[in-house]
C-alpha cells in the first residue's frame, strides 16, 4: 500500500513538473517548433554529410545549420522585410488618397454587371461585399504598416528569438537520434507505436514544410513574376499574398490573380488580362497539381477539407506558426486514429477462437467418421 502511494504521488509530481516545464517554454514555442521543424527536414542532409565528414557530430551539426542558413533563413528574412516595407509602402499611397481600392472594385463592377448580379442571387449586397473587401485590404496593409513601425521596437525581440532557434536547431540536428531514443525510452506508450508516432510526426513536418511551404513559395513567386511583367503594381506584395493563398486549398493562388485579370479587362488591357488569365491556369494552378505528388508525396496528403479547416484552425490557434500546426496536429490526429483501428478495431485470431465453443467428444467422433 505504502509502495503504491509512493508511486502515485511520484507521478503526480512528474505531471506537475512537467505542466509546470510546458508553461516555461511556452514563450519560445516558435523558435522551439522552428528549430524542430528545421532538424527533420535537414536531416537527410545531415546523414549526407555524416557518410562523407565521418563521425564528427559538431562539424556536421555546423555545416548542416550553414546549409540551412543559405537555403531557407537568410532568403526567408530577406523576403519578409521586402514585405513590410512593400506594405508599408501601400499604407501609405492609400493614405495619401494615390491608391483607392473602393474605386478599382467600382470599376470591375461597371464593366461586368454580372457580377452584382451573380451577388444578388444568394440575397448578398454587392455595396456591402465591396465595403468588406476594401477594409480587409486596408485592414491588411495597416497591419503590415504596424509590424514595420513595430519591427525596430521589437528587434531585440526578433533576433532574440532567430538566435535560439539556430541554437536549438544546431543540438537538435547534433542529439536528435539520441533525443529520440531517450523519448521512446521514457513514453509508456510502447516502443513500436512510438517509433511510429516519431516516424509520422517527422514524415508530416517535412511534407507539410518542405512540400506545402515550397510549393507555396513557387506559386508566389511565379504570381509575382507574372504582375511584375504585366506592370501590375505591388508585385512583391502580391507575391506573397498568392503564397499564402495557395496554402488553402479550393481557394489558393486565384483568390489574388482573378480579381486582377477582371480589373485589367475592366479598363481595357484585354491582352495582359488574357495573359494573366492564361497564366494563372495553366502554369500557377497546374504546378500544385504537379509538385505536390514530387515534394509531399501521396501518401501522407491529407483530404482538402481537412487541409483547409486545421489550416483555418491552426492559424485562430497558433498564429502564423498554424499554416503548418493546423495540418501537423490534424495529420496526427488520423495516425493515432489510423493506430487504434489497426490495434483494436480488428477482433484477435485467438478471440476468435474464443467466440465458438470447442467440439465436444461426439461431434468430433462424427466429424472423424467410423474407424
Amino acid at each position: 500500500m505504502y509502495g503504491k502511494l509512493e508511486t502515485r504521488t511520484f507521478l503526480a509530481m512528474l505531471v506537475g513538473v512537467s505542466l509546470a516545464f510546458v508553461l516555461l517554454m511556452k514563450p519560445f514555442f516558435g523558435p522551439i517548433f522552428w528549430a524542430v521543424a528545421i532538424a527533420l527536414i535537414f536531416h537527410p542532409v545531415r546523414e549526407r554529410l555524416a557518410k562523407r565528414v565521418g563521425d564528427r557530430p559538431n562539424l556536421i551539426a555546423l555545416l548542416t545549420l550553414m546549409i540551412c542558413m543559405v537555403i531557407v533563413v537568410i532568403p526567408v528574412l530577406a523576403l519578409v522585410t521586402s514585405l513590410v516595407a512593400e506594405g508599408l509602402s501601400v499604407y501609405q499611397k492609400i493614405q495619401a488618397g494615390e491608391l483607392r481600392p473602393g474605386e478599382y472594385i467600382d470599376r470591375v463592377n461597371q464593366s461586368f454587371p454580372a457580377i452584382e448580379a451573380f451577388f444578388a442571387q444568394f440575397g448578398m449586397d454587392f455595396a456591402e461585399v465591396r465595403d468588406r473587401i476594401v477594409n480587409a485590404f486596408v485592414g491588411g496593409s495597416q497591419f503590415l504598416a504596424k509590424q514595420a513601425l513595430g519591427f525596430g521596437q521589437n528587434t531585440f525581440q526578433f533576433f532574440l528569438g532567430l538566435a535560439l532557434m539556430v541554437y536549438l536547431a544546431f543540438f537538435l540536428l547534433r542529439d536528435g537520434n539520441k533525443l529520440v531514443d531517450l523519448l521512446i525510452r521514457a513514453l509508456p506508450l510502447g516502443d513500436e507505436r512510438e517509433r511510429l508516432l516519431f516516424a509520422k510526426f517527422a514524415e508530416v513536418t517535412r511534407a507539410t514544410v518542405k512540400g506545402n511551404l515550397l510549393i507555396a513559395i513557387i506559386q508566389g513567386a511565379l504570381g509575382g513574376l507574372i504582375f511584375w511583367i504585366l506592370d501590375i503594381q505591388g508585385a512583391l506584395l502580391w507575391g506573397v499574398v498568392m503564397a499564402i493563398a495557395s496554402l488553402l486549398p479550393a481557394v489558393g493562388a486565384a483568390l489574388v490573380w482573378v480579381p486582377a485579370a477582371l480589373y485589367l479587362a475592366a479598363t481595357g488591357e484585354i491582352v495582359s488580362a488574357i495573359v494573366l488569365t492564361v497564366f494563372g491556369v495553366v502554369v500557377i494552378g497546374l504546378s500544385d497539381n504537379l509538385l505536390r505528388p514530387i515534394f509531399v508525396g501521396r501518401d501522407t496528403k491529407l483530404p482538402d477539407y481537412i487541409v483547409l479547416l486545421s489550416t483555418l484552425g491552426g492559424i485562430a490557434m497558433f498564429g502564423i506558426n498554424g499554416f503548418v500546426m493546423g495540418p501537423l496536429v490534424a495529420a496526427l490526429f488520423m495516425a493515432f486514429w489510423g493506430i487504434f483501428i489497426r490495434e483494436f478495431g480488428e477482433v484477435p485470431a485467438t478471440a476468435e477462437h474464443d467466440v465458438h465453443p470447442p467440439a465436444t467428444e461426439t461431434q468430433q467422433s462424427e466429424k472423424s467418421g467410423p474407424g
